[in-house]
């Protein structure tokens, strides 16, 4: 089993990490709703993502009962493990996902996963979403003013252009992006680029979705066969190989899965697989 540690290390800020993360929003119950079936089995699998060299940990006050099992299964924290949460998304039912990122739901929600994660200030909290009805900067300053509070270490921004990036900048220090990119879905590239630029983590959400590569007997099997692997596993590794400032936080409620989706963290593309993998 080849450790997190493989992928190599990213910074963000002063935290350094390794670069196979985990993300925590599968460890719910369906529609991302309540309990997962078994709490204790996630518990399980938050406790051996450790166990394999993860130290990053992904997750929302959305997310339902996911910041509390991480609160109850890995606090007090081992040295070294960063929890990133999010703020700006709320939850009426299964697979409904309301925006609110004024200033008063982001203090509302950032307090609320300070309870729930056991911690008296997140690592790094990120805007879930941009509000439409409310201004970039208003959520982002609301960010700022948690982080001058001691609430908050590091902050991150998700689902946003280059354009609202900078807007983001303009309030506060940003440390990272958060945005859907995998083999098969590359429209965030100039946020990407930006990323690798200026220093930033690019943590890519719905990682291994690969589109029409993806098809049986597709290029992403005809990699995964060549390397003894798993088209999933295959997926991973590019987004590693594709920049260093990318952190991968592939999810699962399944030790299998947790384990396959580390050991991708090995797995070394050629450019024949990644000229193969560019469509």
């Amino acid at each position: 089993m080849a450790p997190a540690a493989d992928a190599g290390t990213i910074t963000l800020g002063d935290l350094t990490v390794n670069r196979m993360g985990y993300g925590a929003m599968r460890i719910t119950g369906p529609g991302i709703w309540g309990d997962p079936p078994d709490p204790e089995a996630s518990k399980g699998v938050l406790r051996r993502t450790l166990e394999l060299g993860v130290n990053f940990i992904d997750t929302a006050s959305a997310y339902e009962a996911s910041e509390r099992l991480i609160g109850e299964a890995l606090a007090p924290y081992s040295d070294g493990v960063v929890v990133a949460s999010k703020a700006g998304l709320y939850r009426t039912g299964p697979g409904e996902w309301p925006i609110d990122s004024s200033p008063e739901a982001i203090r509302r929600q950032t307090e609320q996963s300070l309870r729930a994660l056991h911690v008296e200030r997140i690592d790094l909290h990120q805007l879930h979403r941009p509000d439409p009805k409310v201004p970039i900067e208003e959520s982002v300053g609301a960010l700022k003013e948690l982080q001058d509070e001691g609430k908050i270490r590091h902050i991150g921004v998700s689902n946003v252009t280059v354009d609202l990036l900078r807007r983001a900048q303009s309030v506060a220090p940003i440390v990272s992006v958060q945005n859907q990119y995998n083999v098969g879905d590359r429209a965030s590239e100039d946020v990407l680029e930006v990323c690798e630029t200026e220093g930033l983590a690019f943590l890519p959400w719905h990682p291994l979705s690969a589109g029409a590569l993806a098809q049986t007997g597709g290029q992403l099997d005809e990699v995964a066969h060549k390397h003894d692997a798993t088209p999933v596993q295959v997926a991973l590794a590019w987004l590693l190989h594709r920049s260093p400032a990318i952190l991968v936080i592939p999810g699962t409620n399944s030790l299998e899965h947790l384990e396959e989706n580390v050991a991708a963290a090995s797995l070394r593309l050629d450019d024949d697989d990644v000229s193969l993998l560019s469509g």
